[in-house]
């Protein structure tokens, strides 16, 4: 009996995303990427480091909140992308299908029909020498498994079914010892499963709260109601991803725009994005612009309020890589760059151009605030706000705010807030935007003041 290779993994983790993505050495040098994203150009780093060439390139579905990197990663080393025959991508691809075993170096990867998050999705069993592995994509999760809602509404009690069947049935022949590897994770809109980094499938059948459901009725009634609210930017990202998305070299980079031009630039229907750290863009921002800081769910954030065809215009600090603002905007599929301030909101100042500042309110402030009247917000996700809110808190969710704003009073001061206040950063400007200008924060969120006792 041949002696079977050591599949040894390296894995890659977007924390604002909340997914992992993977290699996989199939072969002593020869690698294959599991479930990609777009900023593709880390993985061929990584694998050059471990003396590996990536050779292919598969998802286990269409990716609804990423642009996939499958595209990419045949632009930069060639790697052929394999994806399921039934998600009807259309460009070049190896189709696959359930029960097929897939021979890559040397290594055989079973493909299996996990449908459920999404209608073509499939798993991928990985046997070397140790344990089996699972690439379960959404399908299984750390304490979950992905939601069934995004292709529509119409598909969700279908595929709800279907993924009651993937979790109680797909993999009830793999051993306990088997290394889980999901795509989703803790932090995903796409899912609500736990924080815990590795699992076994194991352990996730003494300790996975839909495993343990064993009424298929009350799954299908129950389940769908624990789903996250959904980024906007999702409805997108499966055409996206069913097309292609083209190579990120093709896409023009944006120049530096002096004071005036960058002003030009807005007027002429640019959106601003200030990418600033929150205090900064309260202290003074470029009128109109949108605050989204450059963190780890910078991209969930501009996907979600911003609209796909804009073209961005970006207001930095000189310590903000520029490159990675463009890589972590185009992960949710922005292409259309017009530009960034040189020299930042200094050289705006400088050149005599007006700027709009935030205010922040400590405790003591708030309470004053709203003893006078002021309308607490809350920007966060209803599962949030029930755990606690501000007394007399209205829930407006960012991710919906600027189709709502309208409704907001005019008369009050608006106080928008959230955990920590990034998200209320965010709402602040959209507010702004729309014209309200009796608009204050909170500082440190509802965090610091729930600590405090206020509510």
């Amino acid at each position: 009996m041949a002696t079977l290779p050591r599949v040894e993994i390296a894995r890659f983790r977007h924390e604002g995303l909340g997914n992992s993505s993977y290699l996989l050495e199939v072969s002593p040098g020869t690698a294959v990427a599991i479930d990609a994203d777009r900023s593709a150009a880390r993985y061929v780093r990584d694998a050059r480091v471990r003396g590996w060439e990536v050779v292919a390139s598969l998802d286990t579905h269409l990716h609804a909140d990423f642009v996939a990197g499958n595209v990419e990663l045949h632009d930069l080393v060639g790697a052929r992308p394999y994806l399921p025959t039934d998600a009807g991508v259309g460009f070049p691809h190896t189709g696959i299908t359930p029960g097929e075993r897939l021979e890559l170096g040397d290594t055989e990867i079973e493909v299996r029909a996990t449908p459920g998050h999404t209608p073509e999705h499939v798993s991928f069993v990985v046997r070397g020498d140790g344990p089996p592995l699972l690439c379960s994509g959404g399908a299984l999760i750390a304490g979950g498994a992905a939601r069934t809602d995004l292709v529509g509404p119409g598909h969700t009690e279908q595929l709800t079914r279907a993924e009651f069947r993937t979790i109680h049935e797909a993999f009830a022949d793999l051993p306990d010892e088997t290394v889980l590897l999901p795509t989703h994770g803790a932090g995903s809109f796409c899912s609500s499963g736990s924080k815990q980094e590795v699992t076994t499938l194991g352990h996730e059948r003494a300790t996975n709260p839909l495993i343990a459901e064993t009424d298929e009725e009350r799954f299908v009634r129950e389940w769908p109601r624990t789903f996250p609210g959904t980024p906007a930017y999702f409805a997108r990202m499966r055409e996206v991803n069913t097309v292609g998305a083209r190579p990120t070299r093709k896409i023009a980079r944006p120049g530096a725009l002096e004071a005036f031009a960058f002003r030009d630039a807005v007027e002429a229907g640019g959106v601003a994005i200030d990418v600033r750290k929150t205090d900064r863009y309260a202290a003074a921002h470029v009128p109109g612009s949108i605050a989204i800081e450059l963190r780890d769910a910078y991209c969930t954030w501009l996907g979600w309020v911003v609209p796909a065809d804009a073209s961005l215009l970006f207001v930095m600090d000189d310590d903000v890589p520029l490159e990675r603002v463009l890589e972590e905007s185009m992960l949710v599929g922005y292409e259309a760059f017009g530009g960034w301030l040189d020299g930042g909101v200094r050289a705006w100042t400088e050149a005599g151009l007006a700027v709009r500042s935030t205010v922040v309110l400590e405790g003591d402030d708030l309470s004053a605030e709203l003893e006078a009247g002021a309308l607490p917000l809350d920007v966060r996700e209803p599962d949030e706000f029930a755990l606690g809110a501000v007394a007399g808190a209205t829930l407006e969710p960012l991710g919906g705010l600027d189709a709502r704003a309208e409704a907001l009073p005019g008369d009050r001061r608006i106080i928008p807030y959230c955990a920590s206040g990034l998200r209320s950063a965010t709402a602040a400007s959209i507010l702004e935007r729309h014209g309200f200008e009796n608009v204050a924060s909170i500082r440190g969120g509802y965090g610091t003041w729930h600590e405090a006792g206020r509510d």
